[in-house]
């Protein structure tokens, strides 16, 4: 069964601190793999939040439901969410347990239809991002090949700075590196010939190195992995 999915832009006011927006009403099985987000999910009688991932899971909408979301840029989620991404890696808690009574009748509004899960995010506006958080991530999402690349030239001490990283990601530069550059894997993978130049394309040393991260973060050999990615798209496309 083909999963349907859609992406939209966050509106104006909230691009700062919002990826996008996502609907899902598609009841096959998905594997959700790292992407170096949080997310604040909507689905049948639940309203929580999903943590930056390190390794696979499945995610499978309950039948006659659409799961709805607000995905936060990098870094931002601990802004809006009001602690430390770290504390959220590889879990998905009710908003109830995160925010106590408020976050029950929050929740409960949402299901309702009262709010938007933007309208959550818009209430709980935050302060601002971190400058140099902000500056290392963008680095990294530039392609380049190590941690010592990005950090050159910021004013921090890096141990100070790595530390703010993880608070505000979830995990450390170098995780996020590899993540980002496995994401980068994944929107390349539709036009690449093979799997070797795919790992070229998307900044890996070799196939192997790109193999051993897809072993990783998907659980599945990267034969098998990317393959479902192509299958997938080419459905998206028709």
């Amino acid at each position: 069964m083909a999963t349907v999915y859609r992406e939209t832009t966050a509106p104006g006011e909230r691009r700062d601190v919002v990826r996008c927006l996502w609907e899902d009403a598609g009841e096959a099985p998905k594997r959700i793999v790292p992407d170096g987000c949080v997310d604040l999910v909507k689905c049948g009688g639940e309203v929580f939040v999903a943590g930056p991932d390190t390794t696979a899971w499945t995610w499978e909408t309950p039948p006659g439901a659409r799961a709805s979301g607000v995905r936060f840029a990098p870094g931002r989620a601990r802004d809006v969410l009001g602690l430390g991404a770290d504390e959220l890696r590889d879990q998905r808690v009710p908003l109830g347990d995160l925010w106590g009574r408020e976050g029950e009748l929050l929740a409960e509004r949402v299901l309702c239809g009262g709010v938007s899960l933007t309208d959550v995010v818009t209430r709980r506006r935050s302060d601002g991002a971190d400058r140099e958080v902000s500056e290392l991530i963008t680095r990294l999402d530039s392609g380049v090949p190590r941690v010592s690349a990005a950090l050159d030239r910021l004013t921090t001490g890096e141990r100070q700075l790595r530390r703010r990283f993880t608070l505000a990601v979830g995990y450390g530069p170098a995780t996020y590196l590899r993540v980002t550059r496995f994401q980068r894997a994944i929107g390349l993978a539709p036009t690449a010939p093979d799997l070797a130049s795919l790992a070229v394309s998307a900044g890996y040393a070799d196939q192997a190195h790109l193999s051993r991260d897809c072993r990783e973060f998907a659980g599945i050999q990267a034969r098998e992995f990317f393959r479902a990615k192509k299958c997938a798209m080419s459905i998206v496309d028709r």
